[in-house]
């Protein structure tokens, strides 16, 4: 298991370089100057080749790149060309409200999905299986930001129960955390019945229904263990998914988080705080999907088997070598 973990873990590094790299590259061919950006057309010519020099913009791209990598390497995320400050502060100062928003719509997501996956397919073609279906698929049909701005004008303009600006208060945080939720909700739910459905077919479930096992009993120890090894898979490109979904709503709903330092880094093309927002959200996407890789070798007892095999088998070869 320990295997399957570091392997995980190595696997992370190709990917942050290959991502990294490809998104520094854009950034720094797309046309524009950041100097100029920065610091207003206004400037003199001596002003900006100076903001070149001091950010090293005159030397070559894979140059950039590599001394910039070498800075990550030592935690050090850089200087924002636009507002002057340390990249890793910025991020530090921001990113509580970002997680904040994804993990408690992921714990939402979870908390409402996984039941109304299994309720489904247990009451599979009733009303209420088909009526779920429907607004599962009209839900995952709505843009993100459609379906804020929808509920804004609905729960802000119209009836004024909510609050749509920040997350300073309850009433603030309930529409950024349930539009988060929703498209994630209706994912998980499809696949959590689809699955469900899967197993509750299989032999060994009409075996325990034929011995007399409550239906209850049936579906928490026996169908929902197995039906669970798909719906992991999900829910972790669910917790991916809140997390970029969150640059989209934290600017709809002026909430001050990663993605709108992302979005605002854009506008000014400041290099170092879009790499740094990047650099962090991919972190936490592939350390996502290494908990999600784990979670589901726990789960899936062939996993554990192929990795207990593997050592038994080296084992027996240096014991071999030995004798």
């Amino acid at each position: 298991m320990v295997r399957y973990v570091i392997k995980r873990i190595i696997m992370i590094i190709p990917i942050m370089i290959g991502v990294t790299f490809f998104l520094f590259m854009l950034l720094t061919l797309t046309p524009g100057d950041a100097a100029l950006i920065v610091l207003g057309t206004n400037a003199t010519e001596d002003q900006i080749q100076m903001f070149r020099d001091q950010n090293g913009l005159n030397d070559p791209a894979l140059v950039q790149y590599v001394n910039y990598m070498v800075k990550v390497v030592q935690g050090d995320l850089g200087m924002s060309f636009n507002t002057r400050q340390s990249v890793n502060y910025m991020i530090a100062t921001r990113a509580p409200t970002t997680l904040f928003l994804s993990l408690t719509s992921m714990v939402l997501t979870i908390a409402i999905a996984l039941p109304l996956g299994v309720f489904m397919a247990v009451k599979q073609n009733s009303l209420f299986d088909n009526s779920m279906r429907v607004i599962t698929i009209i839900l995952t049909s709505m843009p993100l930001f459609w379906l804020a701005m929808m509920m804004i004008l609905l729960f802000t303009v119209k009836l004024g129960w909510l609050e749509s600006s920040g997350i300073g208060s309850f009433k603030a945080v309930i529409m950024p955390i349930v539009c988060l939720a929703c498209q994630g909700i209706t994912m998980c739910a499809r696949t959590g019945r689809s699955s469900m459905l899967e197993v509750i077919n299989q032999d060994y479930i009409r075996t325990a229904r034929a011995k007399g096992l409550k239906r209850g009993y049936i579906i928490r120890r026996h169908a929902l263990q197995n039906a669970l090894l798909p719906m992991v898979s999900i829910y972790g490109r669910i917790i991916a998914t809140c997390f970029s979904g969150s640059v989209v709503l934290e600017q709809i709903f002026g909430i001050s988080g990663i993605g709108q330092m992302m979005l605002d880094a854009l506008r000014q093309k400041d290099v170092p705080a879009i790499m740094g927002s990047i650099v962090i959200s991919c972190l936490v996407i592939s350390l996502v999907n290494l908990l999600t890789d784990v979670a589901y070798a726990f789960i899936d007892p062939r996993i554990k088997a192929k990795y207990v095999r593997r050592k038994n088998r080296l084992v027996e070869v240096s014991a071999n070598a030995v004798g």
